[in-house]
């Protein structure tokens, strides 16, 4: 089975052939490729959220309309939050059915998972729905969560041009008037708040392999169970 960097970069490939099924001209692959050595040279990935930051507290509404509180899934364990930029990009789909093979990996260490995008809800459903996700899909609106973890940031106007020409129409998509995006992030919190693991890449086609998430979930289930085992004996003792 391939790894998921391997699938992104294989479809990576195809894309940026210019040849058939998806045919994208070269001058629209080398505004693409602008864009991202612009945002890498800019240091923004390196000034987000990192490993020992608190996270921000967030509450969003899931695809459903649900309000999903960051807060009461730390009181169950420690939570993932994967940032997409939303269900029109490839490389973020085939992210999202990776972290959903992954998942029973994730729930034996005590862990939920979340997926961020600026998208609305029913774009966040067609995602749930055509990438076979059981975990929920978060609308970050405005993109505010995004900019309390660092990750948001605006396209470039000669960028935002080739996406409408390719009906990537990101107002509509995320009913804002501003052409912004998260950088594609992953991170592990621990139920203290405190960040345990930490993946941005202002490059959009590399994303971190699942399992490299199962370290810092196990760290996460060590310290989870000492605590308790702590409680258990403070409370012998009262």
């Amino acid at each position: 089975m391939n790894s998921l960097q391997a699938t992104l970069d294989a479809f990576k490939a195809e894309l940026e052939s210019g040849g058939p099924p998806y045919n994208v001209p070269a001058s629209v692959v080398e505004a693409m490729h602008r864009c991202t050595a612009e945002l890498r040279s800019s240091g923004q990935a390196e000034r987000a959220m990192k490993v020992g930051d608190r996270a921000p507290t967030f509450k969003l509404k899931d695809s459903e309309g649900n309000v999903v509180s960051s807060s009461a899934l730390l009181a169950k364990g420690p939570l993932i939050v994967s940032f997409y930029r939303g269900v029109w990009c490839p490389y973020c789909n085939i992210e999202l059915r990776a972290l959903q093979a992954a998942l029973p990996e994730y729930e034996k260490l005590g862990a939920s998972i979340v997926a961020i995008s600026p998208q609305t809800q029913p774009n966040s459903r067609r995602a749930a729905r055509e990438n076979g996700l059981t975990f929920p899909i978060l609308s970050d609106t405005k993109g505010e969560v995004g900019a309390a973890f660092g990750l948001k940031f605006k396209l470039p106007g000669y960028l935002a041009k080739h996406y409408k020409n390719a009906k990537i129409d990101l107002p509509r998509f995320n009913d804002d008037p501003e052409w912004t995006l998260p950088m594609p992030a992953r991170y592990v919190i621990g139920q203290s708040g405190t960040i345990l693991y930490a993946e941005i890449n202002a490059d959009y086609t590399r994303r971190p392999e699942p399992e490299e998430l199962l370290p810092a979930l196990k760290k996460a289930a060590n310290v989870s169970t000492r605590q308790a085992l702590a409680d258990l004996l403070s409370a012998s003792q009262s």
